[in-house]
């Protein structure tokens, strides 16, 4: 593994909730020297101190910024903590039905992109499963989307989620090249209640109870359905994020697990 990967702290909300600093210095003992923190604006300053206690950095993070009237907030913070990449997580479904629906939406991403640029900064967006499963004349949303983007525009490609939508990851990775500057990396079951998981009606940033089961059969990456190995050999140069929407284990330990995975089998990276 001669990129080192990162973790997105979403999957220890609890434990950022209770203890951001000794929560990233968890994750650092585990041999993490990256994270992705979400909801970043609220506490940059904070964030900021506790990736440099823990002697980590932060190349990516998670912001609701297409839907917010102050996106200058979000660079301004991302530029606190040292971010370089500032990625949407999260449109939901009830949002990408049409194709004005998805015009709309690249407009807006085009615009911040240009916004996030004069900051030194760079806009992506992160994908969840219907960007894969609704479709316009045939084709996904997901494709609509990506073909109405600014060169400038990078994405952020959740492979289980991807998968989950029915979509060929690996393929759609060669496909997209150097735009993706990051791969959520997660493993699990990809059908039955989990292919219906995030309704449109819920915030990225909530797991709802009845969903909780579904989403804790993801686990460490290589002990589920999804290809991780050949998702990782189609885009060698993007970076690794670990990422749990829930775990039915102690999550730390799945997040070890999916490091050390990484470490053995990611071959394909490279600095």
């Amino acid at each position: 593994m001669s990129t080192p990967p990162s973790v997105q702290l979403y999957s220890v909300r609890d434990a950022v909730a209770d203890d951001l600093s000794g929560t990233v210095a968890r994750l650092a003992e585990i041999g993490f020297t990256k994270v992705e923190p979400y909801g970043f604006a609220d506490a940059p300053d904070a964030t900021a101190a506790a990736l440099t206690a823990a002697g980590v950095t932060a190349p990516t993070g998670h912001a609701a910024v297409i839907d917010a009237d102050d996106a200058e907030r979000f660079f301004e913070a991302a530029k606190t903590i040292g971010l370089e990449t500032v990625i949407d997580p999260f449109i939901p479904s009830d949002r990408w039905q049409t194709a004005d629906d998805v015009a709309a939406i690249a407009e807006r991403v085009n615009v911040l992109t240009e916004q996030a640029a004069g900051y030194g900064l760079r806009f992506g967006y992160h994908n969840h499963q219907w960007e894969f499963v609704n479709k316009v004349d045939g084709r996904s949303v997901y494709d609509l989307f990506v073909e109405q983007l600014s060169a400038a525009t990078v994405l952020e490609v959740d492979t289980f989620w991807a998968t989950v939508g029915g979509a060929d990851a690996p393929a759609l990775l060669r496909s997209l090249g150097d735009r993706v500057v990051a791969l959520h990396i997660k493993d699990g079951k990809v059908s039955g209640d989990i292919a219906t998981a995030l309704p449109s009606s819920e915030s990225a940033l909530v797991v709802p109870d009845a969903l909780k089961a579904a989403f804790e059969q993801q686990t460490p990456a290589g002990q589920g359905d999804v290809d991780v190995a050949a998702i990782l050999a189609a885009a060698p140069a993007a970076l690794r994020v670990v990422e749990f929407d829930a775990y039915a284990g102690d999550v730390f330990e799945g997040i070890a697990e999916s490091y050390a995975w990484l470490a053995e089998n990611d071959t394909e990276a490279r600095a």
